[in-house]
């Protein structure tokens, strides 16, 4: 089986997040469970930062910008939700964050009744537009 980008990485951060998960359940607030995964990756010694101002570019111009949930070692992008259900705008916001970035894996992590996880894959080879961040 072939091996996926970062798999290790977003192995181990996803079983970061059913840590938790477990620990909470579910019904908090985003930002309570952006704080936990924070706290919980760094303690597990990786490099960890939220809400970091990446920037949106059209071409050479400057056009806007997002602050991601987390980045984890600099390759992944984790978008957190704590919603009913994930839905496919959900996966494009994700998408776009890789899109207009250099990263190119991104996790998507559902803190709903049930959990969730989808893992984007948006290499840099396919971007036209990227800026480093």
């Amino acid at each position: 089986m072939e091996k996926l980008l970062h798999q290790e990485l977003t192995d181990k951060i996803i079983g970061t997040y059913y840590d938790v998960y477990n620990t909470l359940g579910y019904a908090f607030m985003e930002k309570v469970y952006q704080n936990a995964m924070y706290f919980e990756l760094n303690e597990r010694g990786f490099e960890v930062e939220a809400q970091k101002l990446c920037r949106v570019y059209y071409k050479k111009y400057m056009v806007g910008e997002f602050y991601p949930d987390i980045i984890v070692d600099n390759s992944v992008i984790l978008e957190l939700k704590a919603t009913e259900s994930l839905v496919y705008a959900n996966e494009i916001q994700l998408l776009n964050y890789l899109r207009a970035t250099n990263i190119e894996v991104g996790l998507l992590l559902n803190f709903g009744k049930k959990p969730q996880i989808k893992r984007l894959i948006f290499t840099n080879d396919k971007k036209p537009n990227y800026k480093p961040i």
